[in-house]
């Protein structure tokens, strides 16, 4: 069962480099550290899951900020 999981992370987490919006990529990101969380959990290794812990929550940062920029418009200059 533990490989399965760990082959399911690495597939997910490769496939990610095939998606070209950004957005897009940082879900699969997302998905991916899901599954390698699992798999660290399944190891008892906690770096593996601090890792992915870690990239979830600059993954979704991204997504967050990407999406306030684009909801308040460019940023109008300082006169």
């Amino acid at each position: 069962m533990t490989d399965v999981v760990g082959w399911a992370a690495t597939l997910v987490f490769v496939s990610s480099y095939f998606f070209a919006r950004p957005e897009s990529l940082r879900r699969v990101q997302i998905a991916g550290a899901i599954l390698w969380i699992a798999y660290g959990v399944l190891l008892s290794a906690p770096p593996v899951i601090a890792a992915n812990v870690m990239l979830i929550v600059a993954a979704a940062w991204t997504i967050h900020r990407a999406r306030r920029s684009i909801k308040d418009g460019p940023a109008q200059p300082v006169s």
